[in-house]
């Protein structure tokens, strides 16, 4: 069986894989219809048009067999902060602990970067990412039901991860807390 590769460099053709993999994968596996690839179009139109990747941003395309299977990428966005985009991995490539990885890259990047927060916004079936996003110290900030992309009701949500450093009295009390 093969190995997937991740490259770290744009390619032309890249973005719109984001994008049909998007509709494909979440059109199968939760049954939203072509108005979720083009929202998942809008927001890669959108940082494209910035110039992304720009220096402190990032790209992770995964492929196997020389096949588009996911993407995850860190955007750079106002006010010192930065987004998680497009975190998308086919079923063939899952469970390898590879999402875990490259998320905790970027958010070293992040980190490396001076970034002071980053968020990133997604739905709540998506359990196994929640989980993921929750383990790396992510919180849910806000949470909207309503219609959504042919579903009736889809929970979007919005995720941060504050990455500024805790002021020293609360590593005290954490010290404290152990001793």
């Amino acid at each position: 069986m093969s190995e997937p590769v991740v490259r770290t460099e744009l390619r032309a053709g890249d973005l719109g894989e984001i994008v049909a993999h998007h509709g494909r994968m979440y059109g199968e596996e939760y049954g939203v219809d072509s108005r979720f690839e083009g929202h998942v179009a809008a927001s890669v139109g959108e940082v494209s048009r910035r110039g992304f990747p720009r220096e402190r941003e990032a790209i992770r395309i995964v492929e196997l067999d020389r096949a588009h299977m996911g993407s995850l990428a860190l955007t750079e966005e106002e006010d010192d902060c930065a987004a998680i985009r497009w975190f998308a991995f086919d079923r063939s490539v899952r469970g390898r602990g590879l999402g875990r990885r490259l998320l905790a890259e970027l958010l070293d990047k992040a980190r490396a970067d001076g970034y002071r927060q980053v968020w990133l916004e997604t739905f709540s079936e998506l359990r196994a990412a929640a989980h993921l996003y929750r383990e790396h110290g992510f919180r849910v900030v806000s949470e909207d039901t309503a219609p959504r992309w042919g579903r009736d009701l889809i929970t979007y949500q919005r995720y941060e991860l504050d990455l500024r450093p805790a002021p020293a009295s609360e590593h005290s009390d954490a010290a404290a807390n152990l001793a």
